[in-house]
Protein backbone atom coordinates (compact mmCIF):
# COMPACT_ATOMS: atom_id res chain seq x y z
CA UNK A 1 0.00 0.00 0.00
CA UNK A 2 2.51 2.51 0.93
CA UNK A 3 4.63 1.39 -2.34
CA UNK A 4 1.52 2.56 -4.06
CA UNK A 5 1.19 5.49 -2.23
CA UNK A 6 4.51 6.83 -3.45
CA UNK A 7 4.19 5.65 -6.84
CA UNK A 8 1.08 8.11 -6.85
CA UNK A 9 3.48 10.85 -5.53
CA UNK A 10 6.79 10.39 -8.37
CA UNK A 11 4.09 10.11 -11.38
CA UNK A 12 2.08 13.15 -10.29
CA UNK A 13 2.62 15.75 -12.74
CA UNK A 14 1.54 19.42 -13.32
CA UNK A 15 0.63 20.90 -16.34
CA UNK A 16 2.44 24.58 -16.82
CA UNK A 17 1.67 27.34 -19.09
CA UNK A 18 5.57 29.07 -19.57
CA UNK A 19 6.37 32.74 -20.56
CA UNK A 20 8.96 34.17 -21.70
CA UNK A 21 9.55 37.77 -20.74
CA UNK A 22 12.06 40.21 -22.53
CA UNK A 23 13.04 42.84 -19.72
CA UNK A 24 13.82 46.56 -21.69
CA UNK A 25 17.67 46.63 -20.69
CA UNK A 26 17.29 43.15 -22.65
CA UNK A 27 17.86 40.51 -20.12
CA UNK A 28 15.57 37.39 -21.03
CA UNK A 29 13.93 35.67 -17.81
CA UNK A 30 11.38 32.10 -18.65
CA UNK A 31 8.26 31.89 -15.61
CA UNK A 32 5.08 30.68 -14.92
CA UNK A 33 3.70 33.94 -14.11
CA UNK A 34 2.64 36.50 -16.88
CA UNK A 35 4.36 39.73 -16.17
CA UNK A 36 2.63 41.88 -18.69
CA UNK A 37 3.18 43.08 -22.33
CA UNK A 38 7.04 41.60 -22.29
CA UNK A 39 5.80 38.12 -21.67
CA UNK A 40 5.08 35.75 -24.38
CA UNK A 41 3.36 32.29 -24.04
CA UNK A 42 5.55 29.83 -25.58
CA UNK A 43 3.94 26.79 -27.30
CA UNK A 44 6.09 23.89 -25.81
CA UNK A 45 4.24 20.33 -26.90
CA UNK A 46 4.63 18.26 -23.79
CA UNK A 47 6.34 20.25 -21.42
CA UNK A 48 5.64 18.72 -18.27
CA UNK A 49 6.87 20.06 -14.79
CA UNK A 50 7.07 18.15 -11.80
CA UNK A 51 5.07 18.75 -8.97
CA UNK A 52 7.19 19.53 -5.78
CA UNK A 53 7.85 16.68 -3.44
CA UNK A 54 5.16 16.49 -0.33
CA UNK A 55 6.79 16.96 2.88
CA UNK A 56 5.68 14.93 5.76
CA UNK A 57 4.58 16.71 9.23
CA UNK A 58 7.91 16.94 11.27
CA UNK A 59 7.50 14.76 14.54
CA UNK A 60 6.84 16.65 17.77
CA UNK A 61 9.64 17.98 19.57
CA UNK A 62 9.68 17.56 23.21
CA UNK A 63 12.09 20.43 25.34
CA UNK A 64 14.03 16.78 26.52
CA UNK A 65 17.37 16.73 24.11
CA UNK A 66 18.06 13.52 22.15
CA UNK A 67 20.75 11.12 23.99
CA UNK A 68 24.07 11.66 22.16
CA UNK A 69 25.87 8.61 21.67
CA UNK A 70 29.78 8.15 20.63
CA UNK A 71 30.49 5.79 18.13
CA UNK A 72 32.42 2.85 19.15
CA UNK A 73 35.94 4.04 17.63
CA UNK A 74 35.95 7.16 18.76
CA UNK A 75 39.01 7.61 21.15
CA UNK A 76 38.83 7.47 25.07
CA UNK A 77 40.32 9.35 27.17
CA UNK A 78 41.79 7.89 30.70
CA UNK A 79 40.05 9.17 34.01
CA UNK A 80 43.32 10.25 35.40
CA UNK A 81 43.98 12.19 32.40
CA UNK A 82 40.52 14.09 32.16
CA UNK A 83 40.94 14.93 35.80
CA UNK A 84 44.30 16.82 34.63
CA UNK A 85 42.60 18.55 31.86
CA UNK A 86 39.53 19.65 33.71
CA UNK A 87 42.36 20.85 36.85
CA UNK A 88 43.96 22.70 33.58
CA UNK A 89 40.86 23.84 32.28
CA UNK A 90 39.29 25.33 35.50
CA UNK A 91 42.89 27.14 36.92
CA UNK A 92 42.72 28.64 32.98
CA UNK A 93 39.35 30.19 33.87
CA UNK A 94 39.95 30.98 37.28
CA UNK A 95 42.71 33.38 36.16
CA UNK A 96 40.83 34.63 33.32
CA UNK A 97 37.60 35.19 36.22
CA UNK A 98 40.30 37.04 38.79
CA UNK A 99 41.66 39.44 35.77
CA UNK A 100 38.00 39.91 34.59
CA UNK A 101 37.63 41.00 38.27
CA UNK A 102 40.36 43.37 38.64
CA UNK A 103 39.35 45.21 35.01
CA UNK A 104 36.11 45.61 36.46
CA UNK A 105 36.79 47.12 39.73
CA UNK A 106 39.08 49.61 37.89
CA UNK A 107 35.92 50.13 35.39
CA UNK A 108 33.68 51.19 38.24
CA UNK A 109 36.52 53.48 40.16
CA UNK A 110 37.40 55.22 36.96
CA UNK A 111 33.30 55.53 36.70
CA UNK A 112 33.40 57.10 40.35
CA UNK A 113 29.21 56.51 40.06
CA UNK A 114 28.71 57.85 36.97
CA UNK A 115 30.89 61.00 37.46
CA UNK A 116 34.05 60.17 36.29
CA UNK A 117 36.48 63.34 35.93
CA UNK A 118 36.55 65.16 32.84
CA UNK A 119 39.57 65.41 31.09
CA UNK A 120 41.19 67.96 29.70
CA UNK A 121 40.16 66.97 26.05
CA UNK A 122 36.30 66.87 26.74
CA UNK A 123 36.06 70.82 26.68
CA UNK A 124 32.99 69.37 24.80
CA UNK A 125 30.26 68.14 26.90
CA UNK A 126 28.85 65.87 24.76
CA UNK A 127 32.26 63.84 24.08
CA UNK A 128 32.57 63.36 28.12
CA UNK A 129 29.00 62.28 27.98
CA UNK A 130 29.90 59.58 24.76
CA UNK A 131 32.90 58.33 27.06
CA UNK A 132 30.76 58.25 30.40
CA UNK A 133 28.19 55.66 28.02
CA UNK A 134 31.13 53.65 27.00
CA UNK A 135 32.26 52.75 30.36
CA UNK A 136 28.87 51.99 31.36
CA UNK A 137 28.90 49.49 28.44
CA UNK A 138 32.42 48.54 29.45
CA UNK A 139 31.06 48.24 33.23
CA UNK A 140 28.11 46.15 31.60
CA UNK A 141 30.09 43.84 29.35
CA UNK A 142 32.61 43.07 32.42
CA UNK A 143 30.07 41.89 34.77
CA UNK A 144 28.27 39.30 32.01
CA UNK A 145 31.74 38.16 31.35
CA UNK A 146 32.18 37.23 35.28
CA UNK A 147 29.42 35.78 34.94
CA UNK A 148 29.59 33.51 31.88
CA UNK A 149 32.87 32.85 33.32
CA UNK A 150 31.23 31.20 37.11
CA UNK A 151 28.98 29.28 35.16
CA UNK A 152 31.57 27.94 32.85
CA UNK A 153 33.88 27.03 36.32
CA UNK A 154 30.77 25.12 38.01
CA UNK A 155 30.02 23.37 35.08
CA UNK A 156 33.60 21.57 35.56
CA UNK A 157 33.20 18.47 36.91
Amino acid sequence: MASLALLGCIAMQVQAQIYKCVSPSGSIEYTDVNRGSHCKSMDLPGAVIPAPPRRQAAPARSNVPAPISTPGDFPRVDSTEQRARDADRRGILEDELKSETQKLAELRKEFNNGEPERRGDERNYAKYLDRVAGMRDSISRSEKNIEALKREIANIR
